[in-house]
């Protein structure tokens, strides 16, 4: 379908992670999805579709920003082993849950923060140092823009998960790229095989550095976008 090959071990790793994944659903609200083939197919799956519009070989370090319970970044980070992955998110808790399945599955090269992109995108570290940031996160295209391209090396690029009805919300988030310093390189839409689920994923190169005040303070990306 994707044309991924996976070795017993990284099947193994994917059942582990749905097992903690369930496990940890109980005590805390990780995802409304729980049937084990739904989760293989909306949230495994779906993560992994990033192959149609990305090559991973080229791809060394990643960011995924607002990851939740781990999406995309850990279904990446499973397949395509030597990408460092980095996983930031704003709640401490799903960063404990992250922090299991990391050492659970065995899995090097991979960071967790906790915090806020606003944040981090400031910090010397971690701006403009990322091949590819990736966010399944819902937000508005112009505002995840803005949380997310100043982690992007210049020649990098930014890919966003969205609903195959996000034909306004990608002509409206031009202006923000622009001030950010990104183009949309392409749009992939298809549909999620095995369901009806619409998808359109989002590719913005990154094609000059991202001016040092943005992100603007936390908060206000959100609230006022580009």
């Amino acid at each position: 379908m994707l044309g991924i090959q996976l070795t017993d071990v990284q099947k193994e790793q994917f059942d582990r992670y749905y097992e903690l994944l369930i496990e940890w659903n109980r005590v805390m609200n990780l995802t409304g999805i729980t049937e084990y083939d739904e989760v293989n197919l909306k949230h495994f799956t779906d993560s992994l579709t990033i192959v149609r519009i990305k090559s991973m070989e080229n791809v060394s370090t990643l960011i995924d920003v607002g990851t939740g319970a781990g999406f995309p970044g850990i279904p990446i980070k499973i397949a395509f082993p030597h990408i460092k992955v980095t996983l930031l998110d704003s709640l401490n808790k799903r960063i404990k849950f992250l922090n299991q399945v990391v050492e659970e599955l065995d899995l090097k090269d991979v960071v967790t923060l906790h915090g806020r992109a606003e944040d981090y995108a400031k910090k010397e570290e971690y701006r403009e140092q990322f091949d590819l940031c990736a966010s399944r996160a819902v937000a508005n295209l112009s505002t995840l823009s803005e949380y997310c391209l100043p982690f992007v090396k210049k020649g990098g690029c930014f890919i966003s998960y969205k609903s195959a009805d996000s034909d306004e919300e990608i002509e409206q988030s031009k202006k923000a790229l622009d001030i950010l310093g990104g183009k949309i390189e392409k749009v992939d839409k298809f549909v999620l095989p095995g369901s009806d689920m619409g998808r359109a994923m989002v590719m913005v190169e990154k094609v000059k550095n991202t001016p040092r005040k943005y992100p603007r303070k936390a908060g206000v990306p959100s609230k006022e976008p580009l």
